[in-house]
């Protein structure tokens, strides 16, 4: 009977798989060998693995374009990247060298904006779509930005009272605005709608009353976006067509509105037997939008979307290594990893999401169920479930033997470091890993380098105040 990890992972999913595959009885990513990487750095590290954006933003491009000239559809697309999933600049470097256009959050984003101007990376034709609370900082920004001469930079309202805002700060020019429809929540969640955006029965108001009568501002696009995400289930399809009817109502009367905006929600693979059929997807999304609007008589909007996980989740891992075993009872085994699961993915212990863990190395031993324990002190500090089993298994492994066992979790690249707080205060004082970039020069060849050594204890000090 075949009984080694490697067997079960086989006997269970299609493996290998796009991004994983076997070299010498060792895992490697896109090709990447990871045991010459911990070789060379250590562990534990987390890196972002630049290639797979590029691929993300090219295969969303082309699904959506595809569905659009297969359908006849009279619009265009729009790809956005959200920089609050992963502002560092060699990610958001990464995505623009792809010509995206960009979705902020914050005013700091606007500074962020700012900066890829100044080195050249961002031009002033390209889509800034504002979302988030506007602030009135935010707003001078925007402002700002717009008087510096970016020619399509869209404001989405979040409420109605940021009109009256904004025009505080506007002058003699022109805006262009969004607006954003306040969603009905799942069944199961702790509230029935929305906090973000203006209330479905409130729009038309808004517009004949306050937006039409000023001639300053132009409606240019309905943003509307389920937190739930981009599922084929009937609770998305109804907010879906709820937000198609205001839209084609509200064209009726604002000759100016061009722009439908999915915003994100795409899903990444967080398993090795995830399934989705994100062709299908975009095929109904494009087609439901032409049938809507067909059947109203309005012309074909330009569909927008604004993801950000998608385009850097998959693209991070990070890798640890097994310092102890321990069985604190007759069932239950426990790996403890040489760092904090809270303070380096964060998500996992905050919303319980899951991601994909596999271990680096000894595919060919056999398996047992394990938790997986940080270093910290606190008990909510483990990992030992993955999306599809309420369980995890991983090779058998003994502390004394030459080799450790190292483990990886994948595609990490949206929110962690953010939500961690990189290089910042830690839970326990444990450090922020090393961080590596990993790249294709022209010739194919992979390419890292260490964009920042695992965070010291004097770096921690200062920021505490110690001298």
């Amino acid at each position: 009977m075949k009984n080694t990890y490697f067997d079960l992972i086989d006997q269970t999913y299609y493996f290998p798989q796009e991004g994983f595959d076997l070299r010498d009885n060792s895992l490697t990513f896109h090709g990447i060998s990871l045991k010459h990487l911990i070789e060379k750095h250590g562990t534990p590290f987390r890196f972002i693995y630049l290639p797979k954006i590029g691929d993300q933003i090219k295969k969303s491009r082309n699904l959506f374009n595809r569905a659009i000239k297969r359908s006849g559809y009279q619009g265009k697309y729009h790809f956005c990247y959200c920089t609050k999933c992963n502002h560092f600049s060699h990610v958001v470097s990464e995505a623009l060298k792809h010509n995206v256009n960009l979705e902020t959050s914050s005013s700091f984003d606007i500074d962020l904006i700012l900066n890829l101007y100044k080195e050249g990376k961002f031009s002033q034709d390209r889509y800034i779509i504002n979302n988030g609370y506007k602030t009135d900082d935010y707003l001078q920004k925007i402002i700002k930005l717009q008087e510096l001469g970016f020619k399509n930079i869209i404001i989405v309202l979040d409420s109605r009272s940021e009109l009256e805002r904004l025009m505080k700060f506007v002058g003699d020019q022109k805006v262009k605005i969004g607006l954003r429809m306040a969603i009905n929540e799942e069944p199961q969640s702790s509230y029935y709608t929305s906090r973000l955006g203006i209330r479905h029965n409130e729009m038309m108001d808004f517009y004949e009353h306050e937006i039409k009568p000023n001639s300053q501002v132009e409606l240019k696009m309905l943003h509307f976006f389920v937190d739930s995400g981009i599922k084929d289930n009937l609770y998305y399809w109804g907010e879906f067509q709820r937000a198609l009817k205001l839209y084609t109502d509200l064209k009726k009367r604002a000759a100016s509105l061009e722009h439908f905006n999915l915003g994100g929600g795409f899903p990444i693979r967080n398993n090795l037997g995830f399934e989705y059929d994100y062709e299908y997807m975009i095929r109904e999304i494009v087609q439901n939008i032409s049938e809507a609007c067909d059947a109203e008589g309005v012309p074909h909007p330009d569909i927008f979307t604004e993801f950000g996980k998608y385009t850097v989740g998959e693209a991070g891992a990070i890798i640890f290594k097994v310092l102890e075993q321990k069985k604190q009872n007759d069932t239950e085994n426990w790996y403890i990893i040489n760092n904090s699961l809270m303070n380096t993915i964060p998500d996992a212990w905050s919303i319980h999401e899951k991601f994909i863990l596999l271990p680096i190395n000894k595919w060919d031993r056999g398996y047992q169920r394990v938790n997986i324990g940080g270093i910290s002190c606190d008990h909510s500090d483990y990992y030992n479930s993955d999306e599809l089993n309420q369980e995890v298994l991983l090779p058998v492994h003994q502390d004394e033997e030459d080799e450790p066992l190292y483990l990886g979790f994948f595609h990490t690249g949206a929110y962690q470091d953010a939500i961690s707080g990189y290089g910042g205060i830690k839970h326990c004082l444990i450090p922020s890993p090393k961080h590596v970039i990993i790249d294709r020069d022209e010739m194919g060849n992979v390419v890292d380098y260490v964009y920042r050594n695992e965070q010291s204890a004097e770096e921690m000090f200062k920021l505490l105040g110690y001298k």
